[in-house]
């Protein structure tokens, strides 16, 4: 069985030493983020996630049962989910007003890793709560949030997001679940949703769902939609969960992974919801909740990487096979730990050097959505906002693909003994598969970043990312070991990005394919030189570090090694994905749809 160790070291070196939050005034709650805090809170989030929820990873692979219309969950994941629950643990980042601690989302983020690598089935409850919780928040009346909020912060109540349909998934315009008025406020909602995550359990007092329908008379396509809470118990005056709503679960999928967590087609048979939100509005309210999914799916991929990295370095630093090419490294044993060979490390280093950098990356989001609702600036505040709006599709799409590919090498590092479930590697494999789907399929995701983000503000926030970039490699330009192995290859990749941008402003008018057959190239060209602005910023806070005499200077060395080969290994794929957009639609639509 994978056994699971919080990354908590590294987590501390980004939060202070790269981020330094401790020192940021003018993100409010941020200068109280000091080691004394975040230490112990790490520390205890740590403990969780490897005590508690690891050692259920594999026994929630074991799946859920639909019995008489109730979803039992895998043993142990009740009494789990109250400790996530009693531990305050869900409600960190919510609003004290509304049942929550108030602390910056940027320590929930961080938390949430040891909690999302030890087991991401089970992790899905939570987070999908947290999401329909943001969005009453933003959305709901004064009676709203006092009846559903608090509940939710706690994951006394938890929620779910009911999109997608059997007829229609990415194309929402399509829906046909109808919610007619009744009158009083409510409306009777009929239909069918499928994929709902979460959709039945037996791990909390009520369910709290959010179902995308259309109203009679309402416009056709996507401006034709509404937002409901459809809760699973109608809450009676007090408060308290009252009679069964008209909604059930009809179906558990049967899948590849994530089997912890039940897939369910949920039926609405006349079930009572109040709208969420204005009537026909109901899209740009469900993104509130969409777009913190993605940010939290970009984080799965790291996550499930993370973990099956742990495992398979542990391994290959313990599995004796061969003798390393330049003589025996163990000669003492009847052969050397699989770590001296070359493609063995390369293995092992693509991974590492991903899950660190990814991590890097994601806290830095998590900063930037801190500052997007809590800077002191209004200015700053929106500034913040439209970054995260171009960076997510990009951390969502990037993060899924590459952690699942590193998942697999973390398998290939087993060779046999991966493909077999004792060793939990595979397991690995097929809970990061999902990740690529979900929230937006990846594709949708280049689309949604090459379509709408790259001209959003009129380019103003993708210059802004440049200028940002271009600005810390001036800055910091007199070093010239930095620069020879981390400011020289990021801004390489930088103008592969500029160049491929200013390809797609030049070609997409005339012929949008072009721009869309490189869409996906695109995102990933992106996030490699997203990674490797983390990596130069975690570099330049490591050699402080060594600097300073102060702190684990092998952990800056190490961290040091490990970024320039990301800098040197992998940053130069953007020149790969460069040549690729610039090949246009030819090579990508030429072949007649009959010769496939």
């Amino acid at each position: 069985m994978p056994s699971y160790t919080p990354p908590t070291e590294d987590h501390l070196f980004i939060l202070h030493e790269v981020l330094k939050v401790q020192e940021n005034q003018e993100i409010e709650g941020y200068t109280d983020l000091t080691p004394d805090l975040t230490g112990p809170v790490l520390q205890e989030a740590g403990k969780l996630g490897a005590e508690v929820l690891a050692p259920l990873n594999i026994v929630g692979d074991g799946g859920c049962t639909l019995e008489n219309g109730v979803v039992r969950t895998p043993e142990g994941f009740k009494q789990a989910f109250d400790m996530l629950r009693d531990g305050g643990w869900t409600s960190l980042a919510c609003d004290p007003d509304f049942g929550g601690q108030g602390l910056p989302g940027i320590l929930h983020a961080a938390a949430g890793e040891y909690h999302s690598s030890a087991n991401m089935a089970f992790m899905m409850f939570s987070g999908l709560t947290l999401g329909a919780y943001r969005t009453i928040h933003a959305y709901g009346t004064e009676e709203q949030k006092a009846t559903y909020l608090e509940k939710m912060a706690t994951c006394q109540w938890t929620g779910t997001m009911n999109l997608t349909e059997p007829h229609c998934g990415t194309d929402l315009g399509m829906l046909r679940t109808k919610a007619v008025p009744q009158g009083d406020g409510s409306y009777k909602l009929s239909g069918q949703k499928i994929f709902i995550s979460s959709g039945e359990h037996d791990m909390a007092e009520n369910i709290v769902h959010l179902v995308l329908a259309r109203t009679p008379n309402a416009p056709a396509g996507v401006k034709g939609i509404s937002l409901f809470i459809v809760p699973k118990f109608l809450p009676k005056e007090d408060g308290a969960p009252g009679a069964r709503n008209a909604l059930s679960c009809g179906k558990l999928e049967e899948k590849m992974g994530i089997h912890g967590n039940p897939t369910c087609v949920m039926n609405y048979d006349e079930a009572t919801g109040w709208l969420l939100g204005e009537e026909n509005r109901g899209l740009p309210a469900m993104f509130t909740m969409m777009n913190h999914a993605r940010l939290d799916v970009a984080g799965q991929g790291l996550f499930q990487a993370a973990a099956a990295y742990q495992v398979a370095a542990s391994y290959a630093k313990d599995r004796l096979q061969g003798r390393a090419v330049t003589g025996a490294v163990a000669p003492e044993k009847a052969a050397d730990p699989l770590i001296v060979h070359p493609d063995v490390r390369r293995l092992l280093l693509d991974q590492k050097s991903f899950v660190e950098g990814a991590r890097a990356a994601l806290l830095i989001a998590a900063e930037l959505n801190d500052a997007s609702h809590r800077h002191a600036d209004p200015a700053k505040r929106k500034e913040a906002d439209d970054m995260l709006s171009l960076l997510t599709p990009v951390l969502k799409g990037f993060c899924t693909d590459k952690g699942f590919d590193m998942t697999v090498q973390a398998q290939q590092v087993f060779g046999g003994h991966g493909y077999i479930r004792e060793w939990g590697m595979e397991q690995f494999v097929r809970d990061a598969r999902i990740a690529m789907i979900y929230e937006g399929a990846n594709g949708v995701q280049a689309l949604d970043l090459v379509g709408r983000k790259l001209a959003a503000n009129g380019g103003k926030t993708l210059m802004g990312f440049f200028e940002a970039i271009k600005g810390f490699i001036k800055a910091k330009a007199a070093d010239e070991e930095l620069a020879k192995d981390f400011l020289d290859p990021l801004k390489a990749a930088s103008k592969d990005m500029q160049e491929a941008a200013m390809y797609f402003m030049a070609e997409g008018m005339k012929n949008p394919n072009n721009a869309l057959s490189g869409s996906s190239d695109f995102m990933h060209l992106f996030g490699h030189v997203l990674m490797g602005w983390a990596w130069a910023r975690m570099a330049v806070a490591a050699r402080a570090g060594l600097a300073s005499g102060e702190g684990n200077a092998e952990f800056y060395r190490n961290k040091l090694r490990t970024g320039r080969y990301y800098m040197s290994r992998m940053l130069p794929e953007t020149g790969l994905r460069l040549a690729r957009i610039r090949t246009g639609a030819a090579p990508v639509m030429d072949l007649p749809a009959e010769a496939f």
